[in-house]
C-alpha cells in the first residue's frame, strides 16, 4: 500500500506525461505481481463497487474522534474534498473507535499490501451492513497511516481519480516489459479479475497467430473469448470545408459514413457464444437481448465494430439518443426484455470487421475490411432474414464539395455528421490522428445565467468549477423565472475559472451542502450536440454534452434564453421527425 500511495502522490503533482509514465514504469517492474494487477485494473477503468457511502463516511469519523458533526461539516466546507477532510481530522486528533484498536498516529506507513487492502478490507465491506462497515471502517484506520487513509478513502468511496489515461497506462506497461502497446491495450480490454497470475498474462511475451496478428482466445484474460479489441477511436476535424483538399488529399483515398448517435460496440461470435461491449467495456449482452439473439447466426470467429441505435420502426430512422439512454438505465421489473423491446426496439450497424474466420484482421486494409463485412452481413441476411443488423452505407462521391453538402443534411437524418476513415488504414489503437476524423455538424448554442456552483476534483477539489445553469422559464428572453437546464465544468481557461470562483464566493446566496447558490448575473454560452425532452432540470429539457464557450460579459441576465427558444430547437436536433432515413443497407 504505500508503494501505490507514493505511486499516487506523484501522478497527482505533476502534469508531465513523462513523469507520469516513469513514475508508472517504476511502479509496476517494482511493485509485487498481485499488488500490480490491481493497479493495473484501477488504472484500466477497472471500478470496485463503492464500499460505504459518505454518510457512513461521516457517522464512522465522529465516532473515531468525537467531534460534532457541525465541525466534521463546516471542515469538509473548508477543505472541498471528504477523503483529505477525514484523512486530516484523524491526523490532528489520533483517537481511538470507540470498538476498535487506537487510530494509528502520523504518517506511518503499514505493511499491509495494495491487494490486501482490497481484499481484506475493501471488498468484504461491501457485504457488510452499515454498522458492521462503520465498525470496519475504523479497525482500518487502526491499521492505516494518514497518506494511505487518504488514498483507501478514495478507493471505498468510488472517487478515486488521478490524472492518468488508460493509454499512459499502457504505454508505461509495455515500456516496462517490453511489450508492443497494441498488445497491452488489448490485454487489459474486457473484464478480468486482478490477480498475480493475470498481471503474468499482460506482461507475458507475445503470442501470434500465423498472419502476425495477436491469437484473440489464447493471448487475452479471458479466456472464454469474450475479450474485446482496443477501439480504434476518432480525432475531430476542425479544417473548413474549402481547405479539405488541402489538408487530406484526394477525396477518393478516403471512406465516407454518416457518423451515427448511438453507443460504440463490438461484438464477438466466438465459439457458440457472443458478447456485446460498449466502448468503455460494460458487457451489454443481457441488455440487448434481442440483438445477441439475431448474432448467433453469425458464423464462429467473427468481431464486429458498430453502433447500437434506437430504431424508430415507423420512419425507418434512428431515434433519438435519448431513448437509448432509457433501454440501458430504466429500473428492470417482472420482465423488462419484453417492455424494452416493445418501447424502444435498437438496430447494431457494423462499419467494421476485427475478426474473421477466428483471425485478427485489424492490420489489413480498411477497403478490404469493408469487403469482407459485407460478405459476412450479406450471408447473415440471407442465412436468417436478420432485419436488426446491418452495415453503414458508404458516401460515395466526387468532391470533398459534395461531402460537405451532405454533411449539412445529417441533423435532418438524425445522425451528428460524417465520419473520414482512410482507406488504405489498418485498424488502430486508441486515437491515432489522421487515420480516423470525425467530421460533425456545427453545435447549437444558447446564453444562460449562473444560478448554482460547487468544487471540482483532485486538485481543484478547493475551486468552485462545477457550475449550474438556467433559462427563463417562459417565451421570451426576461420573462418568467430562472429554471435550471444543464451543469457544465470544461470550456474555461484556468485565469477565468480562478476570477468566476473569486466572483462566486462574493456572491454566494446560500448554502447546501457543497453546492452554492449563487445571484443570477453571470451569463454564459453554452455549446451542445442535441436537446431531448427530460425531467432532469427543471427546464423539462436536457442538453447533451454542455460546455461552456465563453463568458458573455457584455449581456445581462434578462437577455439570457428562454425554454421556449430552446424548446424550438428541440425540433431539429437529432432524431427528429423531419428528413429522409440515412443509408443503411441489411447487407
Amino acid at each position: 500500500m504505500r508503494r501505490f500511495v507514493q505511486l499516487y502522490e506523484a501522478l497527482d503533482a505533476s502534469t508531465s506525461t513523462n513523469d507520469k509514465v516513469a513514475a508508472l514504469v517504476a511502479y509496476f517492474t517494482a511493485a509485487p505481481p498481485e499488488d500490480a494487477a490491481w493497479a493495473a485494473w484501477i488504472f484500466t477503468g477497472g471500478r470496485v463497487k463503492r464500499a460505504i457511502t459518505s454518510t457512513q463516511l461521516r457517522e464512522a469519523l465522529i465516532r473515531a474522534t468525537g467531534l460534532p458533526a457541525w465541525l466534521v461539516e463546516d471542515s469538509y466546507e473548508h477543505v472541498g474534498d471528504l477523503s483529505e477532510t477525514i484523512a486530516l481530522l484523524l491526523e490532528s486528533r489520533g483517537l481511538a473507535h470507540e470498538h476498535t484498536p487506537t487510530v494509528a498516529q502520523g504518517n506511518e506507513p503499514s505493511a499491509m499490501s495494495l491487494k490486501e487492502v482490497f481484499e481484506g478490507i475493501i471488498l468484504p465491506m461491501q457485504r457488510m451492513d452499515a454498522e458492521q462497515r462503520v465498525h470496519a471502517l475504523g479497525r482500518a484506520w487502526g491499521m492505516l497511516g494518514a497518506h494511505e487513509r487518504f488514498v483507501f478513502h478514495k478507493l471505498i468511496s468510488g472517487s478515486f481519480r488521478v490524472g492518468v489515461s488508460r493509454t499512459l497506462v499502457v504505454r508505461a506497461i509495455a515500456e516496462a516489459f517490453g511489450l508492443p502497446r497494441a498488445m497491452v491495450a488489448h490485454r487489459v480490454m474486457g473484464s478480468w479479475k486482478p490477480s498475480a497470475q493475470a498481471f503474468a498474462q499482460i506482461v507475458a511475451p507475445a503470442t501470434t497467430s500465423a498472419d502476425g496478428g495477436n491469437a484473440p482466445s489464447q493471448d487475452g484474460l479471458n479466456q472464454d473469448g469474450s475479450q474485446p479489441y482496443p477501439f480504434c477511436l476518432a480525432s475531430p476535424l476542425e479544417v473548413s470545408a474549402a481547405s479539405l483538399d488541402a489538408a487530406l488529399g484526394p477525396v477518393t483515398n478516403w471512406l465516407a459514413e454518416w457518423k451515427w448517435d448511438g453507443i460504440r460496440a463490438q461484438v464477438l461470435r466466438r465459439g457458440e457464444s457472443i458478447a456485446i461491449w460498449s466502448r468503455g467495456e460494460e458487457l451489454l449482452t443481457d441488455r440487448f437481448g434481442e440483438l445477441a439473439s439475431e448474432l448467433h447466426a453469425l458464423p464462429p470467429g467473427i468481431v464486429l465494430d458498430g453502433e447500437v441505435l434506437a430504431w424508430d420502426a415507423q420512419r425507418d430512422k434512428p431515434a433519438p439518443f435519448a431513448d437509448l439512454q432509457t433501454r440501458i438505465t430504466r429500473t428492470r421489473g417482472p420482465k423488462p426484455e419484453e417492455l424494452l423491446f416493445v418501447d424502444v426496439p435498437v438496430r447494431f450497424i457494423a462499419y467494421d470487421l476485427l475478426e474473421h474466420e477466428g483471425r485478427d484482421v485489424r492490420a489489413r486494409p480498411l477497403r478490404a475490411r469493408r469487403e469482407l463485412l459485407e460478405g459476412v452481413l450479406h450471408e447473415l441476411h440471407m442465412r436468417s432474414g436478420s432485419a436488426s443488423i446491418g452495415t453503414s452505407t458508404v458516401l460515395h462521391t466526387g468532391s470533398w464539395a459534395e461531402l460537405a453538402t451532405l454533411r449539412g443534411q445529417a441533423r435532418e437524418r438524425g445522425v451528428e455528421g460524417l465520419m473520414l476513415k482512410r482507406a488504405d488504414s489498418a485498424y488502430g489503437t486508441g486515437r491515432e490522428r489522421g487515420v480516423w476524423w470525425k467530421w460533425k455538424v456545427d453545435p447549437y448554442t444558447i446564453d444562460a445565467v449562473l444560478v448554482a456552483a460547487q468544487g471540482g476534483h483532485g486538485r481543484r477539489a478547493s475551486v468552485l468549477t462545477d457550475y449550474t445553469f438556467a433559462v427563463w422559464s417562459g417565451q421570451q428572453p426576461g420573462t418568467g423565472e430562472l429554471v435550471t437546464i444543464a451543469k457544465a465544468y470544461s470550456g474555461l481557461t484556468d485565469d477565468e475559472i480562478d476570477r468566476v470562483d473569486a466572483w462566486i464566493r462574493r456572491h454566494t446566496l446560500a448554502k447546501h451542502g457543497p453546492v452554492r447558490s449563487v445571484t443570477p448575473e453571470l451569463v454564459f454560452e453554452i455549446a451542445f450536440e442535441a436537446i431531448a425532452e427530460s425531467n432532469r432540470h427543471k427546464a423539462g429539457l436536457a442538453l447533451r454534452f454542455p460546455r461552456i464557450v465563453r463568458m458573455r460579459s457584455e449581456k445581462r441576465p434578462h437577455e439570457a434564453d428562454s425554454v421556449g427558444q430552446v424548446r424550438a430547437l428541440l425540433g431539429a436536433s437529432f432524431g427528429a421527425s423531419l428528413g429522409a432515413s440515412p443509408g443503411i443497407t441489411p447487407s
